[in-house]
């Protein structure tokens, strides 16, 4: 159900930035019907909405330095997150969520789900990853690619039209060029 590369990093992320200092809790991985939810002890060290564009950080050093030794996780750093990202958006499945509680960090695999089976927050959320994925491969985001990515037909681009405008509304993404008319307007991250 879920991409094994997108398994593998979200796995290796968890044992790599867990909080040491945390006692009576671990990394745990729990499988549900629909999704899969990764959850490692410590607050990230870096803000979630910016997972794919910010220089990595590493609690334990030594452990993520042995993991890469073993080929568990890539020897580029911080290039995980982009990694199920972009598996995510292969296989056509709903993007994937990262959430910080109190004393933890969770990241969602969800299982496959149509387009029209989208509520309106996952659509927003795979629009703006998607948007961050294209910013740091230095390619704009577009009806287009938005299009491609749900697998939506162009006959059915104003349905993406309608995604773009609601992931604007919600502050995740911006115009690159704000006086681009509309079949050139292509969008970056609100932190672009």
């Amino acid at each position: 159900m879920f991409p094994e590369l997108a398994i593998r990093e979200l796995v290796a992320n968890a044992i790599i930035h867990q909080d040491f200092t945390l006692t009576g809790t671990g990394p745990m991985i729990e499988i549900f019907t629909d999704r899969m939810e990764i959850t490692n002890p410590g607050v990230s060290l870096v803000e979630p909405e910016r997972f794919l564009d910010s220089p990595p950080r590493s609690r334990n050093e030594a452990l993520a330095s042995f993991l890469r030794r073993i080929g568990i996780c890539e020897e580029r750093w911080g290039s995980g997150v982009d990694k199920v990202v972009f598996q995510t958006e292969l296989y056509q499945l709903p993007a994937p969520a990262f959430e910080v509680t109190p004393e933890h960090t969770r990241a969602v695999l969800f299982g496959h789900k149509a387009f029209k089976e989208m509520d309106k927050e996952a659509r927003i959320r795979a629009s703006y990853l998607h948007c961050c994925l294209k910013y740091v491969n230095r390619e704009p985001m577009n009806n287009t690619s938005l299009r491609e990515r749900f697998g939506v037909e162009t006959k059915n681009s104003a349905m993406i039209s309608r995604i773009i405008k609601q992931t604007l509304e919600q502050g995740e993404i911006r115009p690159y060029d704000p006086d681009a008319g509309t079949k050139a307007m292509r969008y970056v991250p609100f932190w672009a």
